[in-house]
């Protein structure tokens, strides 16, 4: 089977016949990348490597050229690769990588995540989110404490083994960002919500949570809902902490 170069939309195959292939353009582009930065993250790609050409993928994954063009363009907008005429597309340095966009974090847990990495985020997240919750504790007002409420609500009525239940988990991380009014830390809500997010269905991968969570994150709600800085930094810390406990007790099983 060859690709018909005057047309890189058409597969010829060995009987002569043109077809289009399986899936041609945008429409198939977000699911090449998935499996092409899910094989980078997990290794199967190593930095350095050179991807095979394009008309070799767009063959065996039976897609078309234009869309194993896209999925790099995507890969190389997240770090993870660059191409360069006559050389081909070759995987970047792990240095380069855009660790903390949602879909490289998406591809790094559609794969066993690396230990080390998943500590990584953890150590960021017990930076970043007691900080945050002081200064939600001093900074908040009624719609951002509504926000937050709400979200404990839809918490509680789905539980987090759903979509809906996480969803609003990565709501309520939303809100204690955004009510910092910090411009600096609320452009890391995305990156925070999805880590929250993907470790809470790994979490779940076996079986169910080893504890409810929800009630940690009643007390982050108190605390800032009374205007203690303190309180609310120190209860959010542990709940990272014991996140991370949990996340490390799925890791080992």
């Amino acid at each position: 089977m060859t690709i018909n170069d005057d047309d890189p939309q058409e597969i010829v195959t060995d009987a002569g016949t043109a077809r289009s292939p399986r899936g041609t353009g945008r429409r198939l582009h977000g699911a090449v990348a998935h499996k092409l930065g899910t094989a980078i993250l997990s290794g199967e790609y190593a930095p350095g490597d050179t991807l095979a050409g394009e008309v070799d993928f767009s063959k065996t994954l039976d897609v078309s050229r234009s869309a194993y063009r896209e999925a790099v363009q995507v890969l190389t907008a997240k770090g993870l690769v660059e191409s360069r005429p006559k050389i081909g597309t070759r995987v970047l340095p792990r240095s380069r990588w855009n660790l903390l966009d949602p879909d490289v974090l998406a591809w790094a847990f559609a794969a066993e995540p690396d230990i080390m990495f998943v500590r990584d985020l953890f150590e960021l997240r017990a930076i970043v989110e007691p900080a945050a919750a002081a200064l939600a504790a001093e900074r908040r007002d009624r719609a951002d404490l509504k926000i937050m409420k709400d979200a404990l609500t839809a918490m509680r009525r789905h539980t987090l083994a759903t979509e809906a239940g996480r969803a609003a988990d990565r709501e309520f991380h939303d809100a204690v960002l955004t009510a910092t009014r910090n411009d600096a830390l609320i452009v890391l809500s995305a990156s925070i919500g999805a880590a929250v997010n993907w470790t809470t269905q790994y979490k779940q991968r076996a079986r169910a949570l080893p504890r409810n969570p929800i009630p940690d994150h009643v007390l982050v709600y108190d605390a800032i809902a009374a205007g203690d800085a303190a309180a609310a930094s120190a209860a959010m810390r542990t709940l990272v902490d014991l996140a991370l406990e949990d996340t490390k007790a799925a890791m080992q099983r």
